[in-house]
């Protein structure tokens, strides 16, 4: 396929905090040393924030970092964080834990209260003026790479093509985007960065990458119920001691919260439905209290990484680095990733620019960059949280008292490392070691089904191009999937993309893609037991449209 070329001298994929810090800071290098580089990021949503899905809490740490007068500036960021709480519950009770036996980690005094998805477009006007170019509305689709094996830069998707692969008359050609050096920032997940880990063997010394769904629903609740800047975090009901999981629910100003349930993907029973999981917890009495009389304004699900130091690649490779959630940088018993992605991109580009002003960039590996981010606070952040997270595998019980005992009186610092035991995608049981679970109905006023939901996300794609969901081989979704888990990807699914069906011909069980519904969660890509489905990315600029999000 011939393609036009535009040459930049730094390409980043993905206008993530990530993306946009990377772009900014080296902007930044230019303004105090009187020099120019050329920067572009490239942006799957139809603008930048439309697929940026967090809690969230803010540590401000990186963005001091970035803009020391960021107060003085006009942010979104508005809500301080005043109260908060974390609770274990029952199915009718709530156990608080005093915060005083809580660690340290999930203290959020001089944290904020925030839209991500926001916050990501405030970045992008700060690129944009100080000359990044940003393209949303385009997808990364593949890799181009040199003859010397290296990264070359990024080709777009191509636009207009129908579902039998013909181009229509709204077609639109790919082009290349050329890098000295390319960064890729494309969230957890990413199909591009999994590319470049087996290219490279990026985990060669390292642990498999564990992940976690995470669900989140904005509502606009009774003025009276509304605290601002109150946090609540619960663990417990309705998940059972063996699945590892937590919610949350955070008080914005305007009448606004944001309640959301994180649930990793490492459980074991194929029954268990993630998204009813979290539609039963908002039923709980000290949950129900605050929504009712209230309207849900929006919903969106993404996978977020949980593996931490041990599940971490090496960043670098031959033309480029993986950076903030690409390369798993969540501080998992923290709840945050935003600061640690932002700080990812803050030190690629400075040794991007310290680089380039000694030689050129072609071929040269930025492998100092893994050194640096060692010394770094992130990697002492993630080094102190390394055992929590795998500390779970014992049960919720037993993971609270390890996670006590490794960080009220290790601080992080015990002379041991626990390891994940088996990736997500193996940790599923057959279906006959368990029974079905039967979940109460959605009543459509607190809890709702699937696709109504769906509804609410914004999510828009084409109907006529091809399918981004792809089979490896299709039959292992009835001969396997189905015959010995029951598909669960009908369940871990929070947007029913996939359905089986009764074929017509046959009356046998068939597997249908419903992936105009797809909210880019890249759960399938990650749970699917054999792997055996592929997430690629559909035409740029659809999927979904997170407002407030």
């Amino acid at each position: 396929m011939s393609y036009e070329c535009m040459d930049y001298d730094l390409v980043i994929v993905g206008a993530g905090p990530a993306g946009l810090s990377a772009a900014i800071k080296l902007k930044q290098l230019d303004k105090e040393n009187n020099t120019n580089h050329s920067v572009c990021i490239v942006e799957k949503g139809s603008e930048v924030g439309a697929h940026i899905l967090s809690g969230a809490i803010l540590d401000i740490k990186a963005l001091n970092e970035l803009f020391p007068n960021w107060k003085d500036l006009n942010t979104p960021i508005k809500t301080a964080v005043k109260t908060e709480d974390f609770s274990i519950l029952t199915k009718n009770k709530e156990v608080s834990i005093p915060n005083f036996l809580l660690p340290s980690v999930l203290n959020n005094h001089g944290n904020y209260i925030i839209s991500l998805s926001n916050l990501c477009k405030w970045l992008a006007q700060k690129a944009e003026e100080l000359g990044v170019e940003i393209f949303p509305g385009f997808v990364a689709k593949s890799i181009i790479y040199n003859e010397d094996n290296s990264v070359k830069g990024i080709l777009t998707g191509e636009k207009g093509v129908d579902s039998e692969g013909n181009k229509t008359n709204l077609y639109e050609p790919p082009f290349g985007l050329i890098g000295k050096q390319t960064f890729f920032a494309e969230g957890c997940r990413g199909h591009l960065g999994k590319e470049l880990i087996s290219k490279y063997s990026l985990m060669k010394n390292n642990k498999f990458q564990t992940y976690g769904i995470g669900f989140k629903e904005l509502w606009e609740i009774d003025s009276k119920k509304s605290n601002p800047g109150y946090v609540k975090h619960t663990i417990g009901w309705p998940l059972t001691s063996d699945t590892y999981g937590g919610s949350f629910l955070y008080h914005l100003n305007k009448n606004q919260v944001s309640i959301g349930f994180v649930l990793g993907l490492d459980y074991k029973n194929p029954y268990l439905n993630p998204y009813q999981e979290f539609q039963q917890f908002k039923t709980h009495s000290k949950i129900k209290g605050v929504l009712e009389g209230g309207k849900r304004i929006s919903y969106g699900a993404r996978a977020l990484n949980e593996g931490g130091l041990q599940s971490l690649p090496k960043m670098s490779f031959p033309g480029g680095l993986l950076i903030g959630c690409e390369a798993g940088t969540l501080n998992v018993p923290k709840i945050k990733g935003t600061h640690t992605a932002m700080k990812t991109g803050i030190l690629a580009s400075e040794v991007f620019y310290d680089v380039i002003k000694e030689k050129s960039l072609k071929t040269i590996t930025l492998s100092i960059f893994d050194e640096k981010f060692k010394k770094s606070w992130v990697y002492k952040e993630l080094y102190e949280a390394r055992n929590v997270r795998p500390g779970f595998k014992w049960g919720m019980f037993v993971g609270l008292i390890h996670a006590g005992i490794d960080q009220k009186i290790f601080r992080g610092r015990a002379p041991w490392t626990l390891h994940h035991l088996i990736s997500d995608n193996k940790s599923i049981k057959h279906k006959d070691v368990y029974k079905p679970i039967n979940y109460p109905k959605n009543d459509g006023i607190l809890s709702f089904d699937k696709l109504t939901n769906v509804s609410f996300t914004g999510t828009n794609h084409k109907e006529d191009q091809p399918c981004h969901l792809k089979l490896k081989k299709a039959d292992v979704a009835i001969d396997i999937n189905f015959t010995k888990y029951d598909s669960p990807e009908s369940r871990y699914c929070p947007a029913g993309v996939y359905e089986i069906i009764k074929d017509a011909l046959n009356n046998k069980p068939k597997l249908q893609i419903n992936f105009q519904n797809c909210i880019h969660c890249k759960s399938c890509d990650i749970k699917d037991p054999t792997q055996n489905i592929d997430w690629t990315p559909p035409e740029g600029g659809e999927g979904p449209n997170y407002t407030n999000m």
